[in-house]
């Protein structure tokens, strides 16, 4: 049990299995400049303008301000009489200038608060859309929650580094230009080199001290990952959970996940004390010695009293982004690694992709044809193999066969989840490799075995095959799955939420709700992927009377494990390794007396067997 749980914990050293897209900083900015570039907000370039001019200004004034308040003590120092209402005007002036120093800012990002929001709608829905574009075997082999996180941290990070880059790292090197020229001009050059020195110094051990801490913050985000990827992972599947008793065992794999990211968390936010006194002490160290200078200066009459004011003001001014600046270089290089991450996500290639010149599927009749399909799944060495066969529209065609024989494949390159190793797959004679996935896809209707519906309401689940159906069209699907009297029975009726998944639903419920979703779809061709095999028997008749409804007239492609419902099958594949070893109809099947007549008698005395009294 331990070893079970130390393999479910340690998170893999990419558990998303998605690259990033290198580059590094430059490229990030880059990208940002882009998505900012985009035609969807052009709309918000006025106000980045005004973004760009208010930074600025609120950069100057920081500078100007410290300069106008020293001027005003000497003012005061040097007043007599009524010289102090010039005095008083020259210290208004100068807190009226910190304070509109101070306010800019608030104003820029007030005006920007909607541009940044934008920006990151426009960056999550390409990505959102461009995850659900990729091909089903992504999603097969990546887990919902660790997905959801790179979108969602991808997006963060663009936030992040407009507002670090644009309003904090480049306001503060501008401010520490004009400051330098500043100091030097109105008191003394040394000044300037000192005021120099301190931050050149306070920079590097930053960069140095963060550069460690963004490789403990990327541990802490991968252990952060596993561990919200395994809560929504155990979360999802609570039913299963319950059923095999295992809530204690689960319990304890998310004590452990979070357990491991504690660790990494607590690591990560000890090295942030380590950055802040290192900072504390170089800012205090150059304080002092620019304040020494000042008052050397002050002593010999150098410099007036005022003017150590606003020496110290000016140097206080330049230290508060400073003092921000470990955080502010950590989240740039986090988020350059999120968007990395989120651009890395977006440089997947599906694996199915529309040929470039593919056409509509238009007004399908339903013939279906596999011309020596072969095709195997990833790490499995048998998929299936030679298949060829053929089902004129309107016709039925049933594939049974024990498990992993290869039947659901089938299903799925018919769908072009996959695409053929070999051989052809056709619908009315056209390549499905020749037409769009959408109109492929459009024409055939899908009823699996366990139907996973959305957490919504009746309605709003049977209507997602058409969303624009009316209530009589909707009433008329229901009807033909049997499920009409169900819905009105119910005291919500139509508006009756499913739950997670559907769970508030039986399983003959689900099944009928996903046959009247197919119903109203009003597909050519019909396939159902085992879609009585999990019910009782009683609610198999009544789900199967649903099928029989749905499937008239139209072509039908089912797999079955309950050789019972495909007896009235034009035609029975019977498959084993991946290879049609017969075909026929029921009849001719148990009169071979081969594989298929031995399963009908093998489920035959199961079904005696389950029958009998006592």
């Amino acid at each position: 049990m331990g070893g079970m749980t130390a393999m479910h914990a340690a998170p893999a050293e990419n558990p998303d299995r998605i690259e990033s897209a290198d580059g590094g900083l430059w490229a990030s900015i880059s990208r940002i400049l882009k998505l900012l570039a985009r035609p969807e907000l052009a709309k918000w370039r006025p106000v980045m303008a005004v973004a760009v001019l208010l930074t600025l200004g609120a950069a100057l004034l920081e500078v100007v301000s410290p300069l106008v308040m020293g001027h005003a003590i000497n003012q005061v120092a040097a007043t007599t009489g009524g010289g102090f209402a010039v005095a008083a005007l020259w210290l208004t002036y100068g807190l009226a200038l910190r304070f509109a120093a101070g306010a800019l800012p608030q104003l820029r990002d007030w005006l920007f608060a909607p541009v940044s929001q934008d920006a990151q709608r426009v960056a999550s829905v390409d990505a959102f859309g461009h995850a659900l574009g990729l091909s089903l075997n992504f999603h097969q082999t990546r887990r919902t929650g660790a997905l959801n996180r790179i979108i969602e941290r991808g997006a963060g990070a663009i936030d992040y580094l407009i507002r670090f880059l644009a309003f904090n790292i480049g306001p503060t090197l501008v401010r520490l230009v004009l400051a330098s020229i500043a100091l030097g001009l109105a008191y003394d050059y040394r000044l300037s080199l000192i005021a120099i020195a301190t931050i050149a110094v306070y920079v590097v051990c930053t960069v140095i001290i963060t550069e460690w801490r963004v490789r403990q913050r990327r541990r802490m985000n991968e252990a952060d990952t596993h561990f919200r990827g395994t809560a929504v992972d155990i979360l999802t599947n609570a039913e299963t959970v319950k059923a095999f008793a295992a809530e204690t065992r689960e319990t304890a794999r998310f004590d452990t996940a979070m357990s491991q990211y504690n660790v990494h968390y607590v690591d990560t936010m000890r090295s942030m004390y380590i950055l802040n006194g290192v900072q504390a002490l170089v800012m205090n160290v150059g304080l002092l010695a620019v304040m020494a200078l000042s008052a050397w200066n002050f002593l010999e009459g150098r410099m007036q009293i005022g003017d150590l004011t606003g020496v110290m003001l000016m140097m206080l001014s330049l230290y508060a982004p400073l003092n921000i600046l470990g955080m502010v270089w950590r989240e740039i290089k986090q988020g350059t690694v999120d968007l990395e991450k989120l651009h890395g996500l977006i440089a997947m290639v599906p694996e199915v992709q529309d040929a470039p010149d593919a056409r509509e599927l238009a007004r399908p009749e339903g013939r279906v044809t596999f011309d020596d399909v072969a095709f195997s799944h990833e790490g499995r060495a048998v998929g299936v193999q030679n298949i060829s066969f053929e089902v004129p529209a309107g016709r039925k065609i049933a594939f049974v066969g024990t498990s992993g024989a290869g039947k659901s494949t089938l299903l799925k390159l018919l769908f072009r989840f996959y695409d053929t190793g070999a051989g052809r797959v056709l619908i009315d004679g056209q390549d499905v490799r020749t037409v769009t996935q959408a109109s492929l896809r459009a024409s055939l209707g899908l009823v699996p075995q366990d139907v996973v519906l959305f957490n919504d309401t009746i309605r709003a689940n049977i209507a997602y095959a058409r969303p624009g159906a009316s209530d009589d069209e909707l009433r008329d699907a229901a009807r033909r799955a049997q499920l009409l009297t169900f819905i009105e029975s119910l005291p919500d009726g139509w508006n009756t939420r499913v739950g997670e998944r559907g769970l508030k639903l039986s399983g003959g419920e689900k099944q009928r709700v996903g046959i009247a979703r197919v119903v109203l779809a009003d597909p050519a061709i019909l396939v159902l992927d085992e879609a009585t095999s999990a019910l009782d028997s009683a609610t198999e008749a009544a789900v199967q009377e649903a099928l029989n409804e749905a499937s008239a007239g139209r072509t039908t492609l089912m797999v079955a494990h309950r050789l019972s419902t495909v007896i009235a099958a034009d035609e029975i594949l019977v498959l084993e390794a991946g290879r049609i070893i017969e075909r026929g109809n029921h009849a001719a099947l148990l009169a071979k007396a081969g594989k298929y007549a031995d399963m009908w008698q093998r489920q035959a005395r199961s079904t005696e067997a389950a029958l009998a009294p006592g």
